[in-house]
Parts: structure tokens; sequence; C-alpha cells
């Protein structure tokens, strides 16, 4: 059976393992950003001129900020703290760059079961060297919000594909998962909370470049502040939560109502509404407690895992509901009584 293959089951664990580190580097990427440390390094791929930055500014030359002032960063100021936090989150974008590596090696062999799984592995690890290269624009460009946004936006596609090629792994289990019970208004909510989420998350983003603009003017000193300078949307952002959490919910329901708590693609949901919540409570502490630092990379991330949940969700409902689908022609091709014609 497919789903004691084990070419497929050596792939899904290297593929996990890989998305899990992701996740965590869009994590510190986010804390990075949080705390101010997104210039801690001011050139790229080196940093302060290094490849291992200094530990103190005495190991710098007397005038490194004519340096970088000439260069553009007439702001840059040596912190210790800010340099290795930026430096610690790109030797961990090196390593998920070989873990994708090591993940496509391991896709080779998965190509006589889906050649899907091969091709969209080889397409992460692709698009974690545009990756590394827009890192390198982000830098160059002074962190300009538009640039950020983008590479975070990458972040996720390359969480998508690499998501797409372990559910196209997976495919022989969800196929073997009956979904014949499962209530017919699922797949119209399915589509509708997927396109509440991509709302929701299109206006976090301008929240979040709002949220750099308003640092830049009023400061980090005045970060409690910060929430009185927003615009309306950033109201319609906090408010939409309950939308997307209740939509959620309903579909939620309809699951377990219909296919019980043990079915995959109940406890993918409960696990996403769980997801959901700390998204909600996150984002209700940025706007009730004068937006915390350390708040904000959890709301990043719990945003981030309500994407990839939903496109898991997604693709693997497709897949048990065509296993179903093709099971149930099969059998009725095996019941066909001899002798009768078939007209194609």
């Amino acid at each position: 059976m497919e789903t004691d293959n084990p070419t497929l089951k050596r792939y899904r664990r290297m593929a996990w393992i890989t998305i899990a580190a992701v996740y965590f580097l869009i994590l510190v990427g986010a804390t990075v950003r949080a705390s101010g440390s997104g210039m801690g390094c001011p050139d790229w791929p080196t940093c302060f001129g290094s490849w291992v930055p200094p530990t103190s500014e005495a190991q710098l030359p007397v005038n490194y900020q004519e340096i970088y002032a000439e260069l553009g960063y007439s702001d840059t100021r040596f912190n210790v703290v800010k340099t290795w936090t930026e430096y610690a989150n790109r030797l961990l974008g090196v390593s998920i760059g070989f873990l994708i590596f090591l993940t496509a090696i391991y896709s080779w062999s998965c190509r006589a079961h889906d050649t899907r799984i091969f091709k969209a592995s080889v397409a992460a690890f692709l698009m974690v060297g545009f990756q590394g290269w827009l890192g390198s624009k982000v830098v160059s460009s002074n962190l300009l919000p538009g640039m950020i946004t983008i590479h975070m936006l990458v972040a996720l596609a390359i969480v998508g594909t690499l998501l797409y090629a372990v559910a196209q792994a997976r495919r022989g289990i969800m196929a073997s998962q009956s979904v014949g019970n499962i209530d017919q208004r699922f797949g119209k909510w399915l589509y509708i909370v997927l396109g509440l989420t991509v709302l929701q998350v299109a206006m976090g983003t301008q929240v979040r470049e709002m949220t750099d603009f308003i640092r830049e003017s009023q400061g980090e000193e005045l970060r409690s502040s910060w929430i009185d300078a927003m615009p309306w949307f950033f109201y319609v952002h906090r408010s939409f939560s309950a939308v997307v959490l209740f939509a959620n919910l309903w579909i939620a329901r309809l699951l377990v109502m219909s296919l019980g708590w043990q079915h995959t693609l109940s406890r993918l949901t409960l696990t996403m509404i769980c997801v959901i919540g700390a998204a909600v409570f996150s984002g209700a502490a940025l706007g009730h407690l004068g937006m915390p630092a350390l708040v904000q990379p959890t709301h990043l991330l719990a945003a981030s895992l309500l994407f990839g949940l939903q496109f898991l969700i997604w693709m693997s409902y497709r897949h048990s509901r065509d296993g179903n689908i093709s099971n149930s022609s099969s059998k009725s091709d095996f019941d066909l009584p001899v002798g009768d014609e078939v007209t194609v």
C-alpha cells in the first residue's frame, strides 16, 4: 500500500523537519524585526565587513559610522546584541537552505510515486536561493517596508510549496480515509474561510507596514502610543478576526458532526482553531498592551501557521474526496454484472 511506502515515509519525515525549521526561521525573523535588529548588520553577506561580526565597537574602524553613512546608512551604530541577533538569523537562514536541499535530495527517490513531489521540492530549493538574494536587497534598501513584506510572502510561498509536496506524499493516506459522510456544505465553506483568511492576512500586512512607518516617525520609546496613530484599517483588521474565528468554528463543527473527532480533517481543523485563538489573543495583547515587542513575533507566527494549516486541510480534503470517488468507481466497475455493456 502507498501508506506503507518506506520511501514516502522517509521523505515526509525530512520534509516535516524542514517545514518546522522554516516556521522557526519566520519566528526568529519576526523577532529580529520587532527588536529593531534588522540593520544590526548593515552589509550583506558579510556583517560589518567580516564573515564573523565583531563583539565590541573597539574592533571596528574609528570612522566606521562615516564609512556606512557614505553607503546610505547614516544611523549606523554598533550594538552587539542587535548585530549578533541579525547574524544568528542569517546563519539560521543558511541552515534552512541546507535542509531544503536535503529535502530535494530525498524527493528524488519519490519520482516513481509522484513526480510532483520532486518538482515541488526542487522548486522550494530554488525559491530559497531567490529568498537569499531578496534578503540582500532588504538590507541594501535599509529595511524598506515593501521589501520586507515581499520577503515574508516569499517565505510563505516556500512553506506552501513544501506543504504541497508533503500533501502529495500523504495522498495515499488521505485517500484511504472516507469522507462519504462529510457535510455537503463543507466544501463551499472551506473556500469561504480561505478567502476570509487571505483578506485578513492582506490587512495584517498593511498594518505591519504602517507599524514600521510609525516606528520611524515616533521612535521605539513611544511604542505604547503607536496604536493611537493607526489608520482605520487597523481597527477593521482587529474586528475582522472575530469573523475569521467564527467561520472556522463553523467548518470545525461541520467536520466533527459528520466525520467525528478522529478523522484527520477534523484534527487538523481543531488544531487550526487553536492557532486562530493564539492569533486573536496575541492581536488583542498588541492592541491593548501598547504593542509589546515580544508579542509581535507570536502574532506573525500564528498567522503563518494558519496559512499553512488551511492549505494542508484543503489539499487533504481534495485527496480524500478524489480517493473516495476513485474507490467508488472501481467498486462499481467490479460489481458490474457479467454480460452488461458499458456505454463510453
